[in-house]
């Protein structure tokens, strides 16, 4: 098999720079885990530089016939691909409770899936490196106060450190995609446990996002707020204006108010 078709419903765009491919594979600090699992290796020009680490590279591939590609040209995945859906596998199977990092190209059409399913094993994710849609990979790295700050800045950022590294051109990948593309890194915190119930953190912010344009004490009715609590001044700002600090002390305030 000489090479693969790109497949448009896989949302599949390979990247043919290898120095991009090097840098990308370089963001890894290996700080905290020697392993690696990367999510969609395509013909594997990631995969490649990730073998030359010292670190055990594993990959999670979707399409059969990359599958086919990477097991002709890469004798030392043997036994190490897993012909699955990352969104739907049960990543313990491989790695039990050890800690392992996450990298990739990612496919545009699931990567802020991709990012919420990280967020669901972050106690075995200490690390996780890759290529975004440009607008997304600013938008989990974004500040408070910017109209990309949002949702997925505010929960990624409560656990992890993001960075966003460098920008990448369209005309890098066959097919080219229509828009330029973003590597971040994401580290994560020593103390990622939150001081608050998560649920109820993830809940408040996503409600609050919900009605951006809103100041917090009208997006949060729906948690039957105290007239005591209503007159906090936090509830005078609208959620972008919030820190992730800041969301978390609103989340302990709620919950203080027996919600």
């Amino acid at each position: 098999m000489d090479k693969v078709k790109a497949k448009k419903h896989l949302g599949q765009h390979f990247l043919k720079d290898e120095s991009i491919a090097k840098d990308i594979a370089d963001t890894l600090t290996g700080n905290g885990y020697n392993k690696v699992l990367e999510i969609g290796p395509g013909m594997g020009v990631l995969t490649k530089y990730l073998l030359e680490k010292d670190l055990e590279t594993w990959v999670i591939e979707i399409d059969t016939e990359s599958v086919e590609y990477l097991n002709a040209h890469y004798p030392k995945l043997h036994g190490k691909i897993i012909s699955k859906d990352f969104l739907r596998y049960n990543i313990s199977e491989v790695f039990g409770d050890e800690p392992f990092a996450i990298i990739g190209n990612f496919p545009y059409n699931i990567s802020t899936q991709i990012v919420f399913r990280t967020l669901e094993m972050r106690d075995r994710i200490p690390e996780f490196s890759g290529m975004f849609q440009k607008e997304v990979a600013e938008r989990i790295c974004e500040k408070k106060g910017s109209k990309a700050y949002g949702i997925l800045s505010v929960l990624v950022q409560a656990f992890y450190d993001a960075e966003y590294l460098f920008t990448v051109d369209e005309h890098v990948f066959n097919p080219p995609p229509k828009v330029k593309s973003g590597v971040l890194r994401l580290i994560r915190k020593e103390n990622f446990h939150l001081n608050v119930d998560e649920k109820l953190f993830f809940n408040v912010v996503k409600t609050a996002f919900n009605q951006r344009r809103k100041t917090l004490r009208n997006s949060l009715k729906t948690y039957n707020l105290s007239d005591i609590l209503k007159e906090d001044s936090i509830f005078d700002l609208r959620p972008e204006q919030l820190s992730v600090e800041q969301f978390i002390e609103l989340t302990q305030k709620i919950a203080a108010n027996g919600v």
